[in-house]
């Protein structure tokens, strides 16, 4: 089993948020593909990086889950660069962990 994790940003790189719509068809495509979702929504979470000798860059993020059977890398690549677009970033942040069912 496969625990799929997404990291969406809550705004733009002009810091103007995306509409609710716009999460729940991420949420919904998911939801029927992988047959449930948990969406972390309620208190985002909040990523800082450097780029090269900058300040550090912060952005706000919800996370979707799903867990998956089989680990199908060209759908979930396709998906990322689908995300990528749609939030208008140059990297979407979705990572998969091999997790046991207890």
């Amino acid at each position: 089993m496969n625990l799929i994790q997404l990291l969406l940003p809550l705004c733009d790189n002009d810091g103007h948020p995306f509409p609710q719509s716009t999460y729940l068809q991420v949420r919904d495509e998911l939801t029927e593909r992988f047959g449930g979702i948990t969406t972390y929504v309620r208190s985002p979470a909040e990523g800082v990086w450097k780029e090269g000798q900058s300040d550090a860059v912060k952005d706000e993020i919800v996370i979707y889950e799903v867990m998956a059977r089989e680990l199908d890398r060209g759908w979930w690549k396709a998906f990322r660069e689908r995300l990528e677009r749609l939030f208008r970033q140059e990297s979407v942040v979705v990572r998969a962990l091999p997790m046991d069912m207890l």
